[in-house]
């Protein structure tokens, strides 16, 4: 059985039981965040079956004991339930396909590891208000579009698109090939975030992990990597507060630039 998305929020947004499970699966693996499945019931055909469309459509999927359950008694899931998102995900493609017809260049946010749903959920807020044309966040390593998300980012993930993609590496690749500059957050990078020119280029800004930040390999794949100055001898921002900041310096120089072109 599958809930309604809209009326499921305090429960968590999932759906229960082998045949709902396994129509998501097929219909539309993309909105799947996890699958959890109880150890006992890992020998039965149709556990099988889930777990073959789950590896092949790369959703995670973990076997787990019978305690994991304890707040879902009340219902039929009969040893399985998937957590989902509460929108549907825009495949990368598409999402290039429709940039062509673009008038301007085109910006978003790449997130690598934010694992806080309510840092997710700021972001997305921020994007949509400034006017950013999607959000890409990976499969695996962070945290996906919740109830949580949703209600942080204030309704906004109605207003911009969420990617999701099993891999950041080829993602940003991809990009590359179709003229996007990548340009990736760091204490301890090169330039300061208000040295870069936002004003003619497609990029992408990348935000990584609260603790650990952006992922070594996609450090690497970088075009720019900068840095939001610190005055004092003090931690680093918060991940959703320098998004903010570097988002927004990109739309005061569009500000600017669109004042001087009349």
């Amino acid at each position: 059985m599958m809930l309604n998305m809209k009326n499921t929020k305090n429960a968590g947004d999932f759906i229960f039981g082998r045949n709902s499970v396994t129509e998501a699966l097929k219909l539309c693996p993309q909105r799947i965040n996890k699958i959890i499945i109880l150890k006992s019931v890992t020998n039965d055909p149709k556990i099988n079956e889930i777990v073959t469309l789950a590896r092949q459509n790369r959703v995670v999927f973990q076997f787990v004991p019978k305690e994991r359950f304890a707040n879902f008694t009340e219902f039929s899931h009969q040893g399985i339930v998937a957590y989902t998102s509460p929108v549907s995900y825009l495949d990368i493609d598409d999402f290039l396909d429709s940039q062509k017809q673009k008038t301007g260049y085109s910006k978003i946010i790449i997130l690598d590891g934010v694992e806080d749903p309510h840092n997710v959920g700021a972001i997305i807020r921020t994007s949509a208000c400034a006017g950013y044309d999607a959000v890409i966040i990976p499969s695996r390593r962070n945290a996906q579009v919740n109830a949580t998300v949703e209600k942080t980012s204030a309704g906004a993930i109605n207003h911009i698109p969420i990617i999701k993609v099993n891999s950041l590496s080829s993602t940003i690749d991809k990009l590359k090939d179709n003229n996007y500059w990548i340009i990736a957050a760091d204490a301890n990078g090169k330039d300061n975030y208000f040295d870069i020119n936002y004003t003619d280029m497609n990029f992408a800004i990348v935000m990584g992990a609260e603790g650990d930040g952006v992922g070594k390999n996609t450090m690497k794949q970088a075009d720019f990597i900068v840095k939001i100055p610190m005055l004092r001898n003090f931690n680093s921002l918060n991940v959703s507060n320098a998004a903010c900041a570097i988002i927004y310096e990109s739309v005061r120089q569009m500000i600017e630039s669109e004042k001087h072109s009349v």
